[in-house]
C-alpha cells in the first residue's frame, strides 16, 4: 500500500509525499486518517532539530501521535470492525527507510488493533487531541491535584480542566495576555499579579528550563513542583531556597493505556470537554504552513490537519 504522509527530510525540511506502508499481519487495522494534530512539544524539537538523541531517532522521518480516522482494513482477530473510529497514537509502518516517529501524519496507517481507542465519529477533529488529554490526565493521576498550573497553552488547560473534574481548584499562570481568555470553572492571571507564597502543588507545562527559581519561592514548605513539560536545556535551580522549602520535585512522562483509557471515559461521559481547544485548521497539503504557524505563532493553541482531500 501507498500512502500520503507528513515527510522530514532534516530541520525545517517538511513536505507532504508519498510513502510505501508495511503489509498488515494478523491484529493489525489498517486506518484512513481523517484528522492529526500537530504536537508543539515533541515535533516542534524534531521540525528545530534540537530533539535529543534517542535510539532511532532520525531522518527522514514521519512525524505525529495524534491521528483520528476511520478502520477501512482488519487483519485477523482485532477486536475492532471496517468503519469504527479510533484513535491512533501514532505508527511505524513504513517501508524504505523511512522512520515512523512517531508516525501518525499520514493519510493511512498500519498499527496493531491493541495499540487503538475506539472513539464516537462525532468527535472529528477533537478525537486527534486525546494523547494530549491522557498525558494531562497521566501527570495529575500521580501525586495530590495541583493548586497551581504553569502555562494556558492545549496543555495548561487540559490540566486545569481535569484537575477541575477530579475535585481540584486551580490557579493558572500566563505571561501572554492574548492566552489568558478560555478559562472554564478556574482563574487565569499573570504571575506579577499573583501574591501567593503557600502553594502546595505547582504543575510546570511551559517546558521553560530556568523557571525553577521562581516557582520555589511560590512554594509551601514541603511543596512539590511537577515538570509536565519537555525540557531541552538542563533543569538547574538555586539549592538554598530550595533547601529550606524542602522541595519536592517529580516529572510526568507520557500517558500509559490506563490513562488513555481513563480520560476517554471522562470524554464519553461529558465530564471532560475537549471544545475550544483547536484554534487553527489546514489541508494536509498545506502541511509545510501548517507546521510553521504551529511552531511560531503564538496565537495558534492547536493546529490540526485534514487528511479528507490527501488519500
Amino acid at each position: 500500500m501507498d500512502a500520503n504522509a507528513v515527510i522530514l527530510s532534516g530541520p525545517q525540511s517538511l513536505k507532504l509525499g508519498a510513502v510505501g506502508l508495511k503489509a498488515p499481519v494478523p491484529g493489525d487495522v489498517v486506518v484512513r486518517v481523517r484528522h492529526s494534530g500537530i504536537s508543539t512539544g515533541t515535533e516542534k524539537l524534531f521540525w528545530l532539530g534540537t530533539m535529543p538523541a534517542f535510539p532511532g531517532m532520525g531522518y527522514p522521518l514521519v512525524p505525529g501521535y495524534e491521528a483520528f480516522g476511520e478502520v477501512v482494513e482488519t487483519c485477523g482477530e482485532t477486536g475492532l470492525a471496517v468503519g469504527d473510529h479510533v484513535f491512533v497514537p501514532g505508527a511505524n509502518c513504513y517501508e524504505g527507510g523511512v522512520r515512523g516517529l512517531f508516525g501518525g501524519a499520514s493519510s493511512l496507517l498500519v498499527t496493531q488493533a491493541a495499540r487503538v481507542a475506539k472513539l464516537d465519529a462525532g468527535y472529528g477533529e477533537r478525537g486527534a487531541l486525546l494523547a494530549l488529554a491522557a498525558t494531562a490526565y497521566h501527570a495529575l493521576a500521580g501525586g495530590p491535584l495541583p493548586d497551581l498550573v504553569i502555562g494556558h497553552g492545549t496543555l495548561g488547560r487540559l490540566l486545569a480542566r481535569i484537575a477541575l473534574v477530579m475535585g481540584g481548584a486551580p490557579v493558572v499562570w500566563e505571561i501572554d495576555a492574548a492566552r489568558r481568555s478560555g478559562a472554564e470553572g478556574y482563574e487565569v492571571i499573570a504571575p506579577q499579579d499573583d501574591p501567593r507564597r503557600d502553594y502546595k502543588v505547582i504543575l510546570d507545562a511551559s517546558g521553560a528550563a530556568g523557571l525553577l527559581d521562581t516557582l520555589v519561592p511560590r512554594l509551601a514548605k514541603g511543596g512539590e513542583v511537577v515538570l509536565c513539560g519537555f525540557y531541552t536545556a538542563p533543569i538547574s535551580f538555586a539549592f538554598p531556597p530550595a533547601f529550606m522549602k524542602e522541595l519536592r520535585l517529580r516529572i510526568a512522562s507520557e500517558w500509559q493505556p490506563a490513562d488513555l483509557e481513563a480520560t476517554r471515559r471522562l470524554m464519553d461521559e461529558g465530564r471532560l470537554s475537549l471544545d475550544g481547544l483547536i484554534t487553527h485548521r489546514a489541508a494536509a497539503a498545506d502541511a509545510a504552513s501548517a507546521y510553521a504557524t504551529a511552531f511560531t505563532d503564538p496565537a495558534c493553541l492547536k493546529m490540526i490537519l485534514d487528511w479528507s482531500a490527501a488519500a
